[in-house]
This record gives C-alpha cells, structure tokens and sequence, in this order.
C-alpha cells in the first residue's frame, strides 16, 4: 500500500499558492484494508475514506468506465491492481494530475520528487488548461470545472483541442444530463473566482451557456443605451458587473444578482431599452425560472430578485422624495432585513460601476439610502402605536402612522420635504 498527495494542493504549491484542502489516493490497498487502519468510509459511489485524526481525504486509487449519459454515467473499478499513473489519467486537467508520495507532503520537496505522468507542471509554467486523456469527454461536469478554472487562473489559456472537446460534449448532449445540484455547486464556484466573467465567457464558447442559462446567453447582441453604457452590448456590460463585483469582494448572493439582474433586457425590444419599460419585471420573472432549475438557495434568490426589480429605482433613487425613499424601502424590505438591504445596494453598486470607463465612479446612491434606512429604522414604533391606539386608531391606521414617523425621519436625514 502506497499513499500520494494528489491534485489542488500540488498545484497550488507549484504556483506559490495556498489553501487549497489536501488530497490522497492510496495505492495497492483494500476497503478491509482501510477499515483495519481505523479509516471511516464516507463515499457513496467509490471508496472515499477520512483519515481518523486530520479527517482529510483518502481514497483508493480507481479507474472509470462511460456505462450511460451525464454525471452519474459511470462504472467505477477501485482495486488494489489500479495503478497510480490509471487513476491520475481519469482526472480532469493536466495541472490536477500530479502527485508526490506522502512521505515527503510535509517536508521540503523538490520538483523532480513528482509524479507527473500528463506534463502539468509545464502546462503550469505554460499556463495553459488541458485536459489529461479523451475520458475527459466522459464527464460534463469537467466542462464547468474547467470554466471555474479558467475564472480562477485569469492569465492561463485553455488548450485549443480541449475547447474542441468541450463543444463536442455540447453538441453531443452530455450538458443535457448534467443534475441541479452539481450545476450550482461550480457555477457557485465560479461565481466567487477571481474573474468570474472567464467562466460565463468560456461556456458560451463551447456553447454550454446556452443549454444551461439560455436566459444570459441571450444578452449578447442586445444593445444598450450608449449614453449610460459606453460599452453598448449588454452580454459584456453583464460580464463587467461581475468582475466590478469580484473587485469588491462581494458575496455569493451579491454576485448571483449581478448575474441576473437584466435577464429581461434578452427579451425586451431595442426601442424600449433606453426608457427602461418593464424589463424589470421580466427580468424577475425569469430569474425564478432560473432558480427553479438549478435549485437555487432561497436566500439568494431573494435577493436577487429584489435586485432585478429594483435596480433602476435604487440608481434613480436621488431623484425621490421622502415618501418614495421610504417606498423604496418597504418594496425592499428594508426595515425588517438591513443586511441584505445593504447587499441589494452593493449589486446596484457593481451594476453602476461596472460600465466601460466608469469602474472608478462614486455610487453615492449607496450612501444615502442606507443613511435613510438608519433613520427609518430608528424611530421607536411603540410608543407611536400606543398613542396611535389611545387615539382611537387601529389597524391600518396604527401603520399608518408609523409611515408618517418614518417618512419624516427619512427626510430629516435627507434634508427633504416629508411631503415630496
């Protein structure tokens, strides 16, 4: 029995990176073998164990054979005759298919001490992403894998032959087969890399994006207004905001209601875009459709759809007066829910910012309507409601009320007339 240190880690390691978790392959072993040693077996669909004390990662060396479409199309052979160098040529790209025996993972190894059957370490200086051997074609997850990568390691190009591959796979269905959950899972992924745009760009080469997300494939080509998107096309005005968002460190639910925050403008006519008519709307509608399919956190969907109803509201919202800020604040739910109030606002951020020339504007939107909110939100509604009651009033008017108390907070903090 032989253990090796395999994948990110040494990947990584080679670009001076850290953090990614370690993982091992052992060699020449058995189940039996890795019970007796006190490993806990956790894999469903091949033998994964954890280590009893670091609780990392083991599994027994494999091969896998195409037996039906998608994900799940697999026979999988884990024995204890699977050889290294087998098990490093069913993994996906060149640069995650280098080892090192586990002897020497914690000291100082050099170079030379791995074993690199596929060349990634010159892929790595090459920086170029390529796929190890054809079974790479067996598994369409690896084509979202790959697109994360790309995201992740903004300079590295992808190897002509396995752009190639990725667009047969396309053309041959496997993308169809692809589950929710593993979609999520990297498109999630990719979404919190450091170039999110790579990703979206890339599947759309290989014509992924329009089997998976159809409703952002169809942004490319849709022109927007000049005069308030120099960059004109909204396909690359969408790929802006997320890289404006990855440079803002945004969270996950901020960077999926950038993605689909003008899913409607792919349906909306050219002669209605400058006047902003109801894409909103559609934009909402279709980014549920969007979630449903993927299985979509509801907290992130939530937001998002905040996002895609509000944008223009919130980018216009120094135009309002007290009552329509406090307006915007309750169609937000603002009140009740500030901290994703305050992601709602840094996606309008990142919306605004993310504009051919205008990346380095002030969003001062930002400001003032959280300033707003601290005021809404500091208004004591007891004391109101009860003398609101004592009053004679109930109900709606006891909210009502409230409104005004707020409303004049709101202009106070504004310098507005409560009335406008």
């Amino acid at each position: 029995m032989k253990t090796y240190l395999v994948g990110g880690a040494i990947r990584d390691a080679l670009l001076g990176l850290r953090g990614s978790d370690r993982d091992w392959v052992v060699v020449g072993a058995t189940p039996d073998e890795m019970n007796a040693l006190g490993y806990l077996p956790v894999g469903r669909d091949f033998p994964v164990f954890l280590h009893p004390k670091t609780r990392e990662e083991y599994a027994l060396a494999r091969t896998e054979r195409k037996s039906g479409p998608g994900y799940r199309g697999f026979v999988v052979q884990a024995s204890p005759d699977v050889t290294l160098e087998e098990d490093l040529a069913r993994r996906d790209l060149t640069i995650n298919a280098i080892a090192l025996p586990a002897e020497r993972a914690d000291a100082d190894w050099q170079a030379d001490e791995l074993v690199d059957p596929f060349d990634g370490r010159r892929d790595l200086r090459e920086k170029r992403l390529r796929h190890v051997t054809e079974a790479f074609r067996e598994d369409p997850v690896r084509i979202l894998r790959v697109a994360r990568f790309a995201a992740r390691f903004a300079d590295f190009a992808v190897a002509p032959e396995t752009l190639a591959l990725m667009r047969g796979m396309v053309a041959a269905g496997e993308v169809d087969a692809l589950v929710p959950e593993r979609v999520w899972q990297e498109l999630s992924r990719g979404l919190m890399e450091a170039v999110p745009s790579r990703m979206f760009e890339l599947l759309r080469d290989c014509g992924a994006l329009a089997v998976l997300l159809p409703e952002v494939d169809r942004l490319w080509g849709v022109p927007q207004p000049e005069a308030h998107h120099p960059e004109v096309d909204t396909g690359v005005h969408l790929m802006m905001v997320l890289d404006m968002a990855a440079q803002l460190r945004t969270a996950l639910p901020v960077r999926f209601a950038c993605l689909v925050h003008d899913l409607g403008k792919g349906t909306t006519p050219a002669e209605v875009l400058p006047r902003h008519i109801g894409h909103e709307q559609r934009s909402a509608q279709l980014l549920r459709a969007v979630c449903e399919r993927w299985r979509v956190p509801v907290e992130i969907r939530e937001l998002a759809e905040v996002v895609a109803r509000e944008h223009g509201n919130i980018h216009r919202s120094g135009e309002l007066g007290a009552q329509a800020v406090m307006r915007l604040l309750e169609r937000c739910d603002g009140i009740r829910k500030p901290e994703r109030f305050e992601q709602v606002l840094q996606a309008c951020e990142c919306d605004s910012r993310g504009r051919l020339g205008l990346q380095d504007r002030p969003y001062p939107q930002r400001q003032r309507l959280m300033a707003a909110l601290a005021a809404a939100r500091s208004v004591a509604t007891e004391p109101i409601a009860r003398a609101a009651q004592e009053a004679g009033a109930s109900g709606p008017k006891i909210g009502e009320a409230v409104a005004r108390a707020r409303t004049a907070a709101v202009a106070a903090a504004l310098a507005l007339d409560p009335a406008g």
